[in-house]
């Protein structure tokens, strides 16, 4: 009885991570969205090097190379320009 109670529990946990997750996504509409030549000079005027740009699912995914010369792959909100920190889709 306990292994079923638990098991139960563990599969509606998935079940909440699941959708919590899909909820994050933004929905930000298109006529909002900055520019990828936008996103690109504010992430300039912060010190990065941007290598690409593109879209991923509600927000731009963006490859950077940072001061110091290390790459980072992060996603950047359309409409602010900020980097979404633990921002995964």
């Amino acid at each position: 009885m306990i292994a079923k109670v638990a098991a139960s529990v563990l599969a509606l946990s998935l079940l909440a991570a699941t959708g919590a997750q899909a909820d994050r996504r933004l929905k930000v509409p298109a006529d909002q969205w900055l520019s990828p030549a936008q996103i690109t000079e504010k992430l300039q005027g912060q010190g990065y090097k941007v290598t690409e740009i593109e879209t991923d699912d509600g927000a731009y995914e963006v490859d950077l190379i940072d001061k110091n010369g290390t790459k980072i792959e992060a996603h950047v909100h359309p409409a602010t320009g900020d980097i979404l920190v633990g921002y995964d889709n």
